[in-house]
């Protein structure tokens, strides 16, 4: 079987005000500029690869206009896009893009738009941005977090094994983990991954009535020394931490949670497993084992369960909830040494 998705190449955003947006991610998340036009601001990481893996437009509100991830091939893009119209979704073919060419774009089942494409320009840092690693695309930042590259994507839907279904049986998405109440059997949260990562697209469970919502988008630094540097920084900077920094059970990253000025939550991790099982089984966890925060020693904020676009429903669902569940269902680490 062919393998269709190599990675997550970038992430297409919305924004009310474009300006303060970008403002913020040079000057406190540390990624630059290096593209302007009429569909956006383009900004780039030091360790991507790629030209970019960002993308701001102007929006009424914030949200993901698209995630893109670049195929295994040119006959893999091909091969990914007749599977999707054979799963009943129609997309469209473009080629008018900055940094990558021919690309497929469709709309999933449950509302998320993902790009698909194989040709890429791979950028190389010149004069001051040059590295004096040759496998370097760029020198390291040392400019606030500097995170060194895009890491992974994670969207709400209302069925999320249904979801992780659809993405893995039409794209090849290896489904990694998921996260199951502890007293209702409801999948509140899985991870899916293209590669090795324990996961570079995640699904939350949604009941708003908007289709194709995200919780959030995250960026890889190198180690966890970083990350609580990052912490350190942003506070520094007035940048409120949300959530973190603590490690997730379920992939075993570092983590730490903020907000843009759009209110989009942005993510910084680091660690985590590699695993190249082609036939990996997916673990099941509980709450009580950590699978949020695998510390246990802290709750996690109501604010955390909030999507975007906004909506007056949670992110979790209380539909079909036993009695007695339903804040467990909302968020269920919001009790201490629940993680």
């Amino acid at each position: 079987m062919i393998k269709l998705l190599s990675h997550l190449s970038h992430v297409r955003l919305s924004a009310p005000d474009v300006e303060a947006s970008v403002r913020f991610y040079e000057e406190q998340v540390g990624v630059r500029v290096i593209h302007r036009d009429d569909t956006g601001v383009y900004l780039r990481c030091w360790g991507d690869y790629y030209e970019f893996s960002l993308v701001i437009e102007q929006g009424d509100e914030p949200s993901l206009v698209s995630m893109s991830w670049r195929t295994s091939s040119a006959e893999a893009l091909d091969e990914a896009a007749r599977r999707i119209e054979d799963a009943g979704v129609t997309g469209s073919w473009s080629d008018d893009h900055f940094g990558y060419g021919r690309a497929y774009t469709f709309t999933g089942p449950y509302g998320h738009t993902m790009e698909l494409f194989w040709d890429v320009k791979t950028y190389k840092g010149e004069g001051e941005f040059a590295s004096v690693y040759p496998d370097r695309p760029e020198r390291r930042s040392k400019h606030a977090v500097a995170p060194r590259q895009l890491d992974h994507v994670t969207v709400a839907a209302s069925d999320v094994l249904g979801f992780a279904k659809w993405y893995s049986d039409v794209l090849g998405f290896r489904i990694m983990a998921h996260t199951v109440l502890e007293h209702a059997d409801i999948n509140v949260f899985s991870v899916l991954t293209t590669n090795e990562k324990s996961h570079d697209l995640g699904v939350v469970l949604d009941s708003s009535s908007r289709p194709g919502r995200v919780n959030h988008f995250a960026y890889w630094v190198d180690t966890r020394e970083d990350l609580l540097q990052a912490a350190d920084l942003l506070i520094e900077n007035g940048t409120a931490i949300e959530y973190g920094p603590s490690i997730h059970g379920i992939g075993e990253q570092n983590f730490l949670y903020f907000r843009d000025p759009s209110t989009m939550r942005v993510e910084v991790n680091t660690g985590g497993y590699r695993n190249y099982v082609p036939d990996w089984k997916p673990n099941t966890w509980r709450p009580s084992q950590g699978s949020n925060n695998f510390y246990r020693n802290g709750t996690m904020p109501m604010s955390m369960t909030e999507s975007f676009p906004p909506d007056s429903a949670p992110t979790a669902t209380e539909e079909g909830v036993l009695p007695g569940t339903e804040e467990e269902l909302i968020n269920p680490y919001a009790r201490h040494g629940q993680g």
